[in-house]
């Protein structure tokens, strides 16, 4: 095989987006288009990826960091320009060089490996990635002659009526033999409605050079969108997250409503896990097998073993240990770490904390910064107090411990085996194995309060 290499074009400004984010980093189901396409392109195992980058520069090479190499493009005066900013580094190579936009990220490895054989099995300097499409209006069409062969590439602005309405669009994806590409580059003015420099004028170069021009016709046009504004962001986050769901289902994961089922490029799912509507899955998250996902939960970076039930709360950056249970309206925040066959019930916030295996937290508590045993009960309103507005505390609770309702632990306090806090306490103090700590105040019933009211209120009130 010859030696191949690629330039993802990622310079221009990108004005229709609107955006003071760069065009190319907006993100689709978790990532950035140009990840997106740089994830692709790496398939086809090229020997070299070179970037061209310009406008937010520096935003882009942080993102994609040292998995390419880079070419600066400080004036953005078009694709063939662009390109040509790659030649220190690509002039002088021998070999097949495919050239990709940053903002078409539903490409995949598989049609860009089927274009680079063609143009292999054609013998061609140069092969376009075409599609038809339903609407050709901002695409480049496809001009050919009488027997089928590829003439030159018209962009909108340039294009005749009669060219208009050719449906066959250039996808903006190219393979060039590549000393015939910087050959043809040299040669490109412009001399056009927008007086850049384009790359699709190397194919009439080529061509009239004598060399062959061939066109691979892609399958599936949604494949080819190239993203310029919020619509069109919008309408390749839902083919991405189709496929994403397609995937997910062919291999044993359960959608009960999979066009409202958003989740990230990278998650992991185990089979017989079911997904109710409205789940949002985010970042790198991985769910076990026989777990149920309810509706309307969002788990970001969170880990979640087998068997373990979710309904309607949110998880993040937290572990949910196997036969663990959480919700409705609970939330684990991060460094939540939740053990075997806990149960967590409504409306529970739990953070930077620990609960062993078995301990039940049933409704309207919160714990943060503790590290909870075992079989240990926490009632109603419980409140873990770590913060007195200057640090955080740490509080621990021994296994079998019993934490009565709408008490307070004012950390830090340490909460021995099988201690017992009686309701509505607040704790202020260690507890020692096997103590009952309470801190409230005596009760006291007045039996003569009625008759201590002034007579005319205490007629009235009786």
């Amino acid at each position: 095989m010859e030696p191949r290499y690629v330039v993802i074009l990622a310079a221009g400004m990108g004005t229709r987006m609107k955006s003071d984010v760069h065009k190319v980093l907006h993100k689709i189901c978790g990532r950035t288009m140009v990840e997106h396409v740089l994830t692709q392109v790496s398939q086809v195992q090229p020997e070299k990826i070179i970037t061209v980058v310009g406008h937010d520069a520096q935003d882009v090479k942080k993102t994609l960091g040292d998995r390419t190499e880079y070419a600066d493009q400080p004036e953005q005066l078009g694709t063939g320009h662009a390109v040509l900013q790659t030649a220190p580094l690509l002039a002088d190579k021998e070999g097949v060089t495919l050239v990709v936009s940053g903002d078409t990220p539903l490409l995949t490895a598989a049609t860009l490996n089927k274009l680079l054989q063609y143009h292999t099995e054609k013998g061609a300097k140069a092969t376009i990635l075409t599609a038809e499409a339903p609407d050709p209006t901002g695409y480049g069409r496809i001009v050919r002659n009488d027997l089928g062969i590829v003439e030159r590439i018209v962009e909108q602005k340039d294009a005749s009526h009669e060219e208009a309405a050719i449906q066959e669009i250039n996808t903006g994806v190219y393979c060039f033999d590549n000393q015939a590409l910087f050959a043809a580059l040299k040669q490109v003015t412009n001399d056009n409605a927008q007086g850049e420099y384009y790359l699709t004028d190397v194919i009439a170069i080529m061509r009239k050079a004598g060399g062959i021009i061939a066109a691979y016709r892609m399958k599936n046009f949604e494949e080819s969108m190239g993203v310029n504004d919020r619509v069109a962001l919008a309408a390749a986050t839902k083919v991405m997250q189709q496929r994403i769901n397609h995937d997910f289902m062919m291999n044993g994961v359960s959608m009960i409503g999979p066009a409202t089922t958003y989740i990230d490029v990278g998650v992991q799912i185990g089979q017989d896990t079911i997904i109710e509507p409205g789940v949002q899955i985010q970042g790198q998250t991985t769910i076990g097998r026989h777990c149920v996902v309810g509706a309307h939960s969002l788990l970001v970076d969170a880990t979640i073993e087998d068997n373990v039930h979710i309904t309607s709360s949110t998880i993040e950056q937290a572990t949910m240990h196997r036969g663990s249970d959480i919700g409705p309206n609970s939330h684990l925040r991060p460094k939540a770490d939740i053990g075997e066959d806990v149960h967590i019930g409504n409306f529970c916030e739990v953070k930077n904390a620990t609960l062993g295996a078995r301990t039940k937290l049933g409704h309207l508590s919160y714990v943060g910064d503790a590290t909870l045993g075992s079989d240990i009960n926490v009632g109603c309103g419980v409140v873990f107090v770590n913060y007195d507005g200057v640090k955080k505390w740490h509080t621990t609770v021994g296994d079998k411990a019993f934490i009565g309702s709408n008490s307070n632990i004012v950390a830090p306090v340490e909460i021995a085996d099988h201690s017992f806090i009686a309701a509505g306490s607040t704790i202020t103090k260690d507890i020692a194995y096997h103590a009952m700590g309470i801190a409230r105040a005596r009760q006291v019933n007045k039996s003569d309060f009625w008759d201590k009211l002034p007579l005319s209120k205490s007629s009235e009130w009786k």
